[in-house]
């Protein structure tokens, strides 16, 4: 029997910027968690092929749970994200150009899918671990959300078992400078401590 794993998913810089803090924190966490081996994945920001590339590792390395990490510019903490709507709203386009609006991700889907990761375990985790956390009820309505609707659908149909969420990232300090307003930043090292609790958690939690 293979051994049990974890799967971590972060994005490709998108919107014009050089660098996605998601990713910048995936690179930097240990690849073990827990005695479980973690295996990381770059997942492209686009709309048609984001579940499908994550699908095919769930496929590959039969993980016990998949923590997806994407960028949220703005937000003061790591976002445990609890809920997935089944709509695409772009107000920028992704990286092949796409920005569809008021469009459904799936026409025979449900409203929402709810994520199945342990959230109150990881933010307890989060809070030991002197990260900055919060639960949220919006992934947007971008990739993220896109990824985090489609791969519950998918997981639900053919690994029921497997547990499934996303984590926001806030934007890093040499990100959030570039702003006139104060905008809140979060180093990759501490994001990196954060989502490293969080797999630990998980890890536990089965």
């Amino acid at each position: 029997m293979a051994e049990p794993r974890l799967l971590l998913t972060a994005f490709s810089p998108f919107g014009g910027e050089a660098v996605n803090p998601a990713l910048e924190a995936m690179r930097r966490v240990p690849r073990r968690a827990g005695g479980l081996e973690v295996v990381t994945l770059e997942v492209p920001v686009l709309f048609d092929a984001c579940t499908e590339t994550v699908m095919k590792a769930v496929r590959g390395h039969r993980p016990r749970a998949v923590l997806c990490l994407g960028q949220a510019g703005g937000r003061e903490g790591l976002s445990l994200e609890r809920v997935a709507v089944n709509l695409m709203d772009a107000d920028i386009p992704d990286n092949a150009g796409r920005a569809p609006r008021d469009a459904p991700i799936d026409p025979e889907g449900p409203a929402a899918y709810f994520s199945t990761l342990p959230h109150r375990a990881m933010l307890s985790a989060l809070y030991n671990a002197g990260v900055p956390a919060q639960l949220s009820y919006t992934a947007g309505t971008f990739v993220c959300n896109r990824l985090l609707y489609g791969l519950l659908r998918a997981l639900e149909a053919e690994f029921p078992r497997t547990r499934a969420g996303f984590l926001h990232v806030p934007f890093l300090p040499e990100q959030a400078a570039r702003y006139r307003s104060p905008v809140p930043g979060m180093t990759a090292d501490e994001a990196a401590r954060g989502v490293a609790a969080c797999l630990e958690t998980l890890a536990k939690e089965g």
